[in-house]
């Protein structure tokens, strides 16, 4: 995030999209109720289906699923030809604006009206709203990334904040919101394929000899070349580039897409190590299990959503012969030849810190005394609450000209539906936690399939009827749930559910520049059957 969770409440307009922010973010969506019950703001909501959220919108904007570069160049568009755009935030802290006025040129809030299934003025509505705020916050979150033009929706947002000055000021910003606890701590350690800590680029010859000398390794050891990204080693399993695989953390077997080639590359792999707190199914495929310590029983920090650096504590010992991953990778590491000589996460924290500027100020010592928000790049330095402030951390925002790319599958006679997946307020992604947690199961104890009344009545389909719901990859069967929640045409599910894999169905196209798969947008079929007998 841009800005703070605490900004929420000094914004005018919020525009949150692919966000179903109360179920997967419900502690911070209360920042957003309280905006909107107690400080005024105007709510624009551009999603799919009917979410609790949609109680709180000034606007919801029910778009066809997959469209979301239509509807925000369709704003863009609008945000121009109103002559509503901040001109003087445009002229001094931004460029490419005269580019993508030209590429916007053909995109009127009419055609992006005919591709996303909106009304003209719903479009034109929003727009304004946004544009004209004093402060302007917009919000996203899975919901337009996995699909594989995710990159190009999170442009055509950073468009919108650019052209109306929403950027560098409390209750503005550009703020996507986490989908699990950790992850801005895990980009910001390295965890992707094309830097090391801190987004720093593994092609830069100046950050791999840096580097190397900080933990002491000759410097032709680090590759250039980035990694693979999850869905890339499965592939590469099969092609046979990849002989082993490290998982940690993580179930692939009920995350991943397409979960029929998951299997065939988990089972294809010459060796396989899982490192976690449950035996999960990836687990069970596994040569070798390593036995972690949960949250509640390592020291270390979380990095949350707003860069807020957070010291953990353990409040158990770890059972058995679990222990911190950080002492199981040290051992490893030993026993292959290095000479780690890690005692506690506080040297690792020093020995990153020193090497990763966003984070050179802050220490476990510091953070005693409570979370600090990066860039933090001195000791004396007190955070950063808000980014951009004055100028963009590259000098000027960029405009980013993005056209409208269909989904890479698309609705037919034999597939009529689309699906979309996501999450409940309570399961939590692979359910490998969640659902060993007796009161959370009974809330929500078995898969569901989200369908209109409307096209549940076509099919025949009654609340609680056993559906199957097959695409070109698998089939599962679930129990239907009617309501207006889904629109016409559209059907929804989670991942929660082992027995009911919605995964086995999902397409693992990626967008071609992060990688993330397509989950929120495949094209199904769905039938009611008389009981799980039949099968």
């Amino acid at each position: 995030m841009t800005n703070a969770i605490a900004d929420i409440t000094q914004a005018d307009v919020l525009l949150v999209t692919g966000s179903n922010t109360t179920e997967a973010h419900p502690v911070l969506a209360l920042q957003m109720k309280k905006a909107v019950r107690q400080a005024g703001a105007k709510l624009i909501l551009i999603d799919p289906r009917e979410i609790e959220l949609a109680d709180f919108a000034y606007l919801h904007l029910r778009h066809k699923p997959g469209t979301d570069v239509a509807v925000l160049n369709g704003m863009a568009h609008a945000i121009i030809a109103h002559g509503w755009v901040n001109e003087p935030f445009v002229a001094e802290r931004t460029e490419g604006f005269a580019q993508l006025k030209s590429a916007l040129a053909e995109w009127t809030p009419e055609r992006a009206a005919v591709i996303s299934g909106l009304r003209t003025k719903e479009i034109v509505a929003a727009a304004r709203l946004y544009a004209e705020a004093g402060n302007g916050m917009i919000f996203w979150a899975m919901g337009i990334t996995q699909h594989t033009h995710g990159t190009d929706n999170v442009k055509a947002l950073s468009n919108l904040a650019l052209l109306t000055g929403h950027l560098g000021r409390p209750g503005t910003g550009l703020n996507p919101l986490r989908g699990q606890n950790n992850v801005q701590g895990a980009c910001d350690m390295g965890g992707l394929v094309n830097v090391f800590p801190g987004y720093q680029p593994v092609t830069s010859e100046e950050a791999r000899r840096k580097f190397a000398a900080g933990w002491d390794v000759p410097y032709e050891s680090l590759s250039p070349k980035p990694g693979l990204t999850v869905t890339e080693m499965m592939q590469g399993v099969l092609d046979g580039r990849v002989r082993a695989l490290y998982i940690m953390g993580e179930n692939p077997m009920l995350s991943d897409p397409n979960l029929h080639h998951v299997a065939k590359a988990l089972h294809a792999v010459d060796f396989l190590v899982v490192q976690d707190i449950f035996c999960n199914e990836t687990a069970e495929l596994a040569d070798v299990v390593l036995p972690a310590a949960s949250f509640a029983e390592k020291a270390g920090t979380f990095t949350s959503t707003e860069r807020r650096v957070q010291l953990v504590r353990p409040a158990f010992a770890p059972p058995g012969e679990a222990r911190p991953d950080w002492q199981i990778i040290t051992a490893l590491a030993n026993r292959l030849g290095h000479r780690w000589e890690y005692h506690n996460v506080t040297e690792i924290f020093a020995e990153m810190a020193a090497l990763t500027p966003q984070y050179g100020g802050i220490s476990h010592e510091r953070l005693r005394d409570g979370g600090l928000q990066w860039p933090c790049p001195t000791p004396d330095h007190p955070g950063t609450a808000v980014l951009h402030v004055g100028q963009c951390a590259r000098g000027l925002g960029l405009f980013c000209p993005v056209d409208y790319r269909p989904p890479a599958e698309e609705t037919d006679e034999a597939y009529p539906f689309i699906l979309s997946t996501g999450r409940t307020l309570f399961h939590w992604h692979g359910g490998t936690m969640s659902r060993r947690s007796p009161g959370l199961d009974a809330i929500a104890p078995e898969a569901e399939v989200e369908i209109n009344p409307a096209d549940a009545a076509a099919l025949g389909i009654a609340d609680h009827d056993c559906v199957r719901v097959t695409s070109r990859r698998g089939q599962v069967v679930a129990v239907a749930k009617r309501t207006n929640r889904s629109p016409v045409g559209t059907v929804f599910m989670t991942f929660h559910f082992a027995e009911a894999a919605v995964n086995l169905l999902t397409i693992d196209a990626v967008d071609p520049t992060a990688k993330i798969p397509e989950y929120k947008v495949c094209a199904v079929n769905v039938e009611k059957v008389e009981n799980l007998q039949t099968l």
